[in-house]
């Protein structure tokens, strides 16, 4: 039997009696109960295990009133005690909400508000930071009442048409938004996935956010279809290619910037080597990391492309060699895909159109939000009674029948990974003490290196900081939100018709290499260090006393720099030094053992080290 009608029997077995996440879990754990199902900082559960301490979850949820379309946050740290809950608010029959705990405060509260969540799951070292949150059950906290619960399975009402999960994105109108997935949509997809990169299981690394929504996949297909999941840890105690060797990885999922991190040094690279499959997702894929990934690289090598709204991946693309153009590739199964001009008629093959996605991964739409899910969620005018959704994304058909990914039409971006609403980004600094406008866009400072730029005018008589600036927007969003360079203005371009005039900003680059007079390096340790910045950032200098973030240096090129400057220094050092210690003269001086008052809290520098830590 080939590879393939072996993922049809699979798929076709499934569809006949799976109609939820939970029991598509069910089945395999029947399937290989003593096979080990997910591993964390050196614990591990089998299939069995797992099941029998999400059963207990699962019925003290139910007890607390947890069924279909309940809506349960889940703010717990990577571990496994986070696969339990998962496993449990779906067994429970509910949609779980995540909440990253490395999200500010007050981004967690606006979830918890307008989720409605009716409970919040979290640990006792995760509780703090959802103090908003009106019933809360704590994974550790109430470990006794838990277990009190029995291990059999629970019986649930929800079906196909129930929500799985809500995913929260960046909205443009300064709130997030809530995007409304469905178990039909999640189990059509897991069924794509078998016959698009095949379901014979391996040992998959998952390093995603739950919060991002290809952790689905690393999750939740991988337990539904025998794989052992390795979770990488927050606090990144292990590298990833420390992870892929010593765990005996076939399988993982990354975004291009993290892959590149990863493959940037040798050991990772060779790492990365030894997989039998890579996806790549997220955001566009450069040709040039595929040629870097293919020197060690020789598997099956994937780029994906999809949005939250049509359920995860909705087309993939096998990547043979190294193109020099990389397409997104071909629908998934029961996914359709329309390249359609103003009119919404079909433009020709090799022209550029907007690209819509109908099928049956098109979600129930935005949580609360009726008017834009009308706007969205449209219906498709080639199948009567179906939906497609009006992705914002421009793209064209290639000779050979494949997609090409081609940009955003709004002011949506995708950014290591992110979805970012560029206009969520600017309420945020506007409501800033002494900023009167703001305007923010993603600058290419390199093919590789793509970075936010905050545009700000003060109001007048009044003065901004952008220290202070970076230190507010911290406070308030997630670390890949905040602007990585900040320009003050004293007033924006504008176009004929009174709109900020984004082609005739400054240029960051450009006002970066200015000839202001700079300390040159007073020592061989600044002089590494300094090489070295120069390097990530595309800069000409770097001055002794000049932050490494006001550079624009954003937390994936922190991990490079990590890299690198350990590499030519031939020694260890804690990644949290390089935001604790932000220039060249303090990195240098606390490097040789002398005090230094940190620039930044630790706590801030924790925060952003585990959202990035390699």
């Amino acid at each position: 039997m080939s590879p393939a009608e072996a993922a049809k029997r699979i798929a076709d077995a499934l569809e006949a009696q799976v109609t939820t996440i939970a029991q598509a879990f069910e089945a395999q754990v029947d399937r290989t109960p003593e096979a080990t199902a997910v591993v964390s900082a050196g614990r591990s559960l089998t299939y069995r295990e797992l099941d029998y301490r999400a059963n207990k979850l699962a019925r003290y949820l139910q007890e607390r009133g947890v069924g279909p379309d309940v809506l349960v946050g889940i703010s717990v740290g990577r571990s496994l005690e986070m696969m339990i809950a998962l496993v449990a608010i779906l067994k429970a029959g509910g949609a779980y909400v995540p909440m990253d705990p490395h999200y500010p405060e007050q981004r967690i509260s606006l979830m918890i508000e307008d989720s409605g969540a009716s409970i919040v799951v979290a640990t006792e070292s995760t509780r703090a930071g959802i103090a908003s949150a009106k019933n809360v059950v704590s994974i550790d906290g109430d470990a006794a009442a838990i277990a009190m619960h029995g291990r059999e399975r629970v019986a649930s009402t929800a079906g196909k048409q129930n929500l799985a999960y809500v995913m929260y994105t960046s909205g443009s109108t300064g709130r997030p938004k809530g995007v409304m997935v469905e178990h039909g949509n999640v189990l059509n997809f897991f069924n794509g996935m078998d016959r698009a990169i095949g379901a014979k299981p391996g040992v998959w690394l998952a390093v995603t956010s739950i919060s991002f929504d290809i952790s689905i996949l690393e999750l939740f297909w991988t337990l539904t279809r025998g794989f052992q999941v390795v979770l990488h840890g927050d606090e990144g105690t292990q590298t990833i290619a420390d992870e892929i060797r010593n765990y005996g990885v076939t399988h993982m999922q990354s975004t291009p910037s993290l892959a590149r991190m990863v493959a940037l040094d040798a050991n990772g690279l060779v790492a990365l080597g030894s997989l039998k499959t890579l996806l790549l997702g997220g955001e566009a894929l450069p040709a040039s990391l595929v040629k870097l990934l293919r020197t060690a690289f020789g598997g099956e090598l994937h780029n994906m492309y999809g949005p939250t709204e049509t359920t995860i991946w909705s087309t993939t693309c096998r990547i043979d060699g190294a193109p020099d153009v990389i397409s997104i590739g071909a629908p998934i199964l029961n996914t359709d895909v329309y390249i359609l001009d103003a009119q919404m008629q079909p433009v020709p093959a090799g022209e550029v159109g907007d690209l819509y996605i109908g099928g049956d991964g098109v979600a129930r739409g935005y949580w609360k939000r009726p008017e834009l899910t009308a706007e969205r969620f449209i219906a498709d005018p080639f199948k009567s009674g179906n939906r497609i959704y009006r992705t914002g994304d421009v793209a064209r058909m290639l000779p050979d029948g494949n997609l090409e990914f081609l940009g955003r039409q709004d002011f949506q971006v995708k950014l290591r990974g992110h979805r970012i609403e560029l206009g969520e980004i600017e309420s945020a600094l506007e409501n800033q003490a002494g900023v009167a406008q703001a305007a923010v866009v993603a600058h290419r400072f390199r093919e590789e290196d793509v970075r936010l730029v905050g545009y700000v005018v003060a109001k007048p008589g009044e003065a901004v900081d952008s220290i202070a600036l970076r230190a507010a927007m911290l406070a308030k969003l997630p670390d890949y939100m905040v602007p990585s360079n900040f320009v003050l203005l004293e007033r924006f371009p504008l176009t004929a018709n009174g709109k900020i005039d984004r082609k005739a900003l400054p240029d960051p680059a450009k006002l970066e290499n200015s000839d202001k007079p700079k300390e040159s390096p007073r020592s061989d340790l600044e002089n590494v260090i300094a090489r070295t910045w120069k390097q990530a950032l595309g800069v000409d200098s770097v001055g002794m006393e000049e932050n490494f973030f006001d550079l624009g240096a954003h937390s994936l090129m922190v991990a490079e720099v990590h890299i690198q400057l350990q590499q030519q220094l031939g020694r260890e050092f804690s990644l949290v030094d390089l935001f604790q210690f932000p220039t060249v003269a303090a990195l240098a001086t606390h490097l040789t053992g002398q005090q230094n008052t940190p620039a930044v809290s630790n706590r801030a520098a924790r925060r952003l080290s585990a959202r990035r830590a390699l």
